[in-house]
């Protein structure tokens, strides 16, 4: 089993992932890997936590990853995703593979005999939207009482996938960016087929009865040109004490790093006593043992 989008996976599925977790936090006996496994990370952009966490996570199973970086492989001499997938499969267990495409990763994993799992492209960033919701569950139980606000650019590959996977569990997300500025309309039209999703620019409106705010950088991987511009399109949608003031007095605030203080949110917020955002970062670790054992069990 791949897990190349959220749309990949059920509602039982992530679920199911996250009952692994929280075996794994408890130290529960759990369906280990298959000795020696070995785990290819193929990334094409930088990484921080993503390429940590699976790293730390095989070798915390009892496997060993393996990075590999395109720029220093064949790859930067034009060599196919399909060869790529082809190869891997042949000498590793899994493959997480950070592309700046979507079709990459597709073609990757069509030619893969392994799992694949998506650790980022231009549309999706599924294990950081599990990581999202997992984290949300631990302060709210119900996900039908989570009210999720995600502030600020609303048409990034964490925004597609964080609302599928809210709306499959059941939590309400609003979007909340620049007048005119629209989501991703396939991921939003897909969202609207599972639950209950929302555009505002209007950030009162938007974050009205919140008890989860959530923003992302201004400027994500690939946009850098455009830096300037979108730190002027974005700026009244920084996460700050007064925006805060618009969500409910209990609302948490998570953002999935790295985060520019003074542009996307604020020190006082990040570093203050309503942000989760180093127990979201913290659990990319826990969540990428449990995808790991997930798709190992699936591919049994």
């Amino acid at each position: 089993m791949n897990i190349l989008s959220i749309n990949d996976l059920s509602k039982d599925d992530m679920l199911k992932i996250f009952g692994i977790a929280d075996n794994l936090k408890e130290n529960r006996e759990q369906t280990a890997l298959r000795e020696n496994s070995v785990l290819a990370l193929f990334f094409e952009k930088p990484s921080t936590r993503t390429r940590t966490s699976f790293e730390a996570g095989i070798s915390q199973l009892g496997g060993k990853g393996i990075y590999i970086d395109s720029n220093t492989s064949q790859r930067s001499r034009g060599e196919s995703f399909a060869d790529i997938g082809r190869m891997l499969s042949s000498y590793c267990d899994f493959i997480a593979a950070r592309l700046y495409k979507h079709d990459d990763i597709i073609e990757l994993a069509e030619n893969s005999s392994v799992p694949v799992i998506n650790a980022l492209t231009d549309l999706e960033h599924p294990t950081q939207a599990l990581v999202d919701m997992y984290t949300i569950s631990s302060h709210i139980k119900n996900p039908k009482e989570a009210k999720i606000a995600f502030v600020g650019d609303i048409a990034t590959n964490t925004a597609n996938s964080l609302m599928l996977a809210a709306t499959k569990l059941g939590s309400r997300i609003s979007l909340v960016g620049p007048k005119d500025y629209m989501p991703n309309s396939i991921y939003f039209n897909k969202a609207r087929e599972h639950g209950l999703v929302y555009v505002y620019d209007d950030i009162k409106e938007g974050l009205d009865g919140a008890n989860i705010v959530y923003t992302d950088t201004f400027v994500s991987m690939g946009q850098e040109a455009e830096a300037d511009k979108r730190k002027e399109m974005f700026k009244d949608y920084q996460v700050n004490s007064k925006l805060l003031e618009y969500a409910s007095d209990d609302a948490l605030v998570m953002h999935c790093l790295p985060a520019h203080r003074g542009e996307e949110i604020t020190a006082e917020v990040i570093d203050g006593p309503k942000s989760i955002v180093w127990e979201q970062a913290k659990n990319k670790l826990l969540l990428a043992k449990a995808i790991l054992l997930f798709v190992s069990m699936q591919h049994e």
